[in-house]
């Protein structure tokens, strides 16, 4: 089987100034949410206690594995609930909806342990949940204990800011997750209370662009934060533990991603015309996905595409026939599969030959 090769130079058009950044987190990222690329990084992959930014994964877990508009009735399962929470009292109606926004918004220890039971039936099944999430999505240096980030009276939850930056890129594409974790205020009125819960992550209301996060604390993990932010078509992540200034930080990395970087449009899923191709001419070429990268000004020249083709004996709709190798400079940075589809050859009425 013979392969054809092409190579495309992309010619992408802006000019960004680049600054220096610096933090007083023991470790720090930022990431791009749609390329998964590092722009900032520091002890990225140092393990700590990362208290409440836990809650994520709780999220996470919950969302995937039960119906968020199911009504439960909250009873033992919160007796070891101890420092931040929402007070949720025993015999207690909520949805796991409303539970979820205390979660998010007010960092509720007890509805951590009320999410954990009613999803999984026990604690204990829940954190198997937990971890197994975590080695899905490739957080190879993380552990959890408890659905909650407690670490005081029990093993706490350990990560890394790269680890919880995939985990906030993960969670980013779950538009309900996404809802609740920039809200800024939730009133809720159940059988035993009312609640009103304003969101603890000040840079929702501090920063422009800030669209979500999750704050933490604990005096072993001391001010965990993961946080979120929008602007131009780029989604950025960025994670800091152990940081005494970490407001003002993560808005300082926010605005050196945003001032420095721009996300490029690399492919568009659909039909994908390569030039000069003499050999798929009875049929069309497609791909399946759009792909973003994010880059420097400097970088744009660096960037090629090389075209496989392969010369298949036969055609069958939908084969794949080639790749697309996305390289930045040396380094290939990404991989799509080129498709095959058949001309679709309409069959013309009696009439319609005269």
């Amino acid at each position: 089987m013979k392969k054809i090769f092409f190579f495309l130079l992309l010619f992408l058009f802006g000019f960004n100034k680049v600054w220096a950044i610096e933090t007083s987190a023991t470790s720090a990222i930022l990431m791009d949410i749609d390329s998964g690329r590092v722009l900032y990084s520091k002890n990225i992959n140092n393990q700590r206690t990362i208290a409440s930014i836990s809650k994520i994964m709780t999220a996470v877990v919950v969302l995937e594995n039960t119906d968020i508009k199911k009504q439960v009735v909250i009873g033992n399962e919160i007796d070891k609930a101890h420092g931040s929470g929402i007070y949720i009292k025993k015999g207690e109606k909520l949805t796991i909806e409303n539970l979820l926004y205390g979660l998010l918004l007010r960092s509720g220890n007890d509805a951590a342990l009320a999410l954990a039971y009613h999803t999984a039936g026990s604690i204990d099944k829940f954190v198997g949940l937990m971890n197994e999430k975590a080695k899905d999505l490739g957080m190879n240096n993380s552990v959890f204990n408890n659905p909650s980030g407690l670490d005081d009276e029990e093993d706490g939850n350990y990560s890394t800011a790269y680890d919880m930056a995939l985990l906030m890129r993960y969670a980013y594409q779950n538009s309900t997750f996404r809802k609740i974790e920039k809200t800024k205020k939730y009133s809720l009125k159940t059988n035993k209370n009312t609640y009103i819960w304003h969101n603890k992550n000040k840079l929702l209301t501090k920063y422009i662009y800030a669209d979500g996060g999750k704050t933490g604390f604990t005096k072993k993990a001391k001010r965990t934060l993961v946080t979120t932010a929008s602007k131009g078509g780029m989604h950025l992540v960025v994670v800091t533990l152990n940081d005494g200034n970490d407001w003002q930080d993560h808005e300082n990395l926010f605005e050196y991603g945003f001032n420095n970087y721009k996300t490029y449009q690399i492919l568009k899923k659909g039909d994908f015309e390569v030039f000069n191709d003499n050999y798929y001419t009875n049929g069309s070429l497609y791909l399946k996905n759009d792909y973003y990268y994010t880059l420097l000004n400097n970088e744009k020249d660096s960037v090629i595409l090389k075209i496989e083709l392969e010369k298949k004996r036969e055609f069958k709709n939908d084969m794949k026939v080639g790749m697309v190798n996305f390289y930045l400079g040396d380094d290939v940075i990404h991989k799509e599969n080129i498709y095959y589809k058949k001309k679709i050859v309409k069959n013309k009425k009696w009439w319609e030959l005269w």
